[in-house]
């Protein structure tokens, strides 16, 4: 029987502000060898508990004018993968953690924005990484 406790279960992207967000993929790209994309880079790696399965991390520069951070005005943003999404956002409501906005679906996943107790905005995201296998494309690896 699969685990479905609401939890964090990894990483699932690095976001931060960038003076030139062009630039800075193309430097990454060049001189530490990322596969870069319109958006940064996606890193496959290997789900720890089915093998057989790829998963995704998505690092990307945003504007430094952004306001997909906020209500945070950090530099950065770090994207959680989550499972059960749905549970999780309940008991973190009971715990009177600030839910930024209501769950999102995409075909790639779900997606709620929270704050931490020091301004960060976390996004949890419960992925459907099939959806980006699929879709073919550099990886970083």
């Amino acid at each position: 029987m699969k685990d479905m406790t609401p939890k964090v279960t990894g990483i699932g992207g690095i976001f931060f502000r960038s003076k030139n967000p062009q630039e800075i993929r193309e430097w990454y790209g060049q001189h530490l060898g990322l596969a870069v994309n319109p958006y940064g880079s996606s890193f496959e790696f290997r789900n720890a508990n089915r093998p057989e399965e790829i998963n995704y991390l998505q690092w990307s520069p945003f504007d430094e004018n952004t306001e997909y951070f906020n209500p945070s005005e950090k530099e950065f943003m770090i994207n959680y993968r989550v499972q059960n999404i749905e549970g999780l956002v309940k008991q973190l409501r009971e715990k009177g953690i600030t839910i930024v906005d209501e769950i999102e679906t995409f075909d790639y996943g779900k997606f709620v924005h929270i704050m931490d107790p020091e301004g960060n905005k976390i996004e949890l995201w419960e992925p459907i990484d099939s959806v980006f296998t699929e879709m073919g494309g550099p990886t970083t690896k």
